[in-house]
């Protein structure tokens, strides 16, 4: 695994497009290894058979991926700053973005973010990055007017897994005008209707109520300890030290943690947008398009 993550890395820094898209599939291939089940001889032959096409892959259940050992493998490389992939992905997409706009860079940054949003599902410490304005603002560069709407539909997708228990990145967010770009995008005329659907989406996601910084904390150490196993305590502590170093030893970052309310954010939402309150009820009633919980 760390041969392929290492060719991978030196396609993802090169300036060739052509390798950049070689470096993002081998990616891609990895995580679909560790996400998608293997059919079995017998159904690969019927489907030949029958349909002409290779199986279709099915993909394991969440709860199933900690008891892979591939996976258990990759989620500890994960936790190395040398093999973190999101970094990595973070760095191409800078790179992408001093690049002039053209067919190739917006499909290569459009995967770039897809890999991204799956990456930071499966590897929910990365999130960590996102809490850092320079990446944060990376998002918001993304969602200018400007861009196709393929880069900006992928990237609210990635923005919301950034923020998904994160409260800390959530005021990264708020701290750097991420409602105004949001709403403003909405708003624009020329915004198509797909991505101001996701827009809406966006919003409901924003407005639900989050879990406290040290509930996530305490469940995601518990549960990242569980996959990693003996050293599990002291990698999380790693990142858990990384992440101080970013926000202040003693969290009086403004991307502290502090949690929000939805009246809380519905106020801040308002001061952009006159319909929240519709957003809240609709997101009260119905649990809105996310289903209840906290972020």
């Amino acid at each position: 695994m760390e041969t392929l993550l290492s060719h991978s890395f030196d396609y993802l820094s090169s300036a060739s497009p052509q390798k950049i898209r070689k470096g993002l599939r081998q990616v891609e291939g990895l995580l679909a290894q560790l996400c998608l089940l293997k059919a079995s001889p017998v159904d690969r032959r019927q489907s030949m058979m029958l349909l002409g096409s290779s199986p279709p892959q099915l993909g394991k259940r969440l709860c199933e991926l900690p008891e892979d050992p591939a996976f258990r493998e990759f989620f500890k490389l994960q936790q190395s700053f040398q093999w973190n992939i999101a970094m990595r992905l973070v760095a191409c997409l800078e790179r992408l973005l001093g690049k002039e706009s053209n067919g190739t860079n917006d499909l290569l940054v459009t995967q770039t973010l897809d890999l991204i949003q799956g990456i930071l599902l499966l590897h929910p410490p990365s999130r960590a990055l996102f809490g850092q304005e320079i990446y944060m603002n990376l998002f918001l560069d993304l969602l200018d007017p400007s861009n196709c709407p393929a880069i900006q539909s992928s990237t609210i997708m990635a923005l919301v897994t950034s923020l998904l228990d994160q409260p800390q990145n959530t005021r990264t967010f708020e701290t750097i005008d991420g409602l105004l770009v949001v709403t403003s995008l909405f708003k624009s005329r020329s915004t198509s209707r797909e991505v101001k659907l996701k827009l809406v989406e966006f919003l409901y996601f924003y407005l639900m109520p989050e879990t406290s910084a040290s509930k996530i904390s305490t469940s995601t150490s518990a549960s990242n300890t569980a996959i990693l196993g003996g050293r599990g305590k002291e990698l999380i502590a790693a990142f858990d030290r990384r992440r101080e170093t970013v926000n202040g030893a003693d969290g009086a970052s403004t991307a502290s943690g502090d949690t929000r309310t939805t009246e809380e954010k519905q106020k801040l939402l308002g001061k952009y947008l006159t319909n929240v309150q519709d957003l809240v009820e609709d997101l009260r009633e119905g649990g809105g398009v996310f289903g209840s919980g906290g972020m």
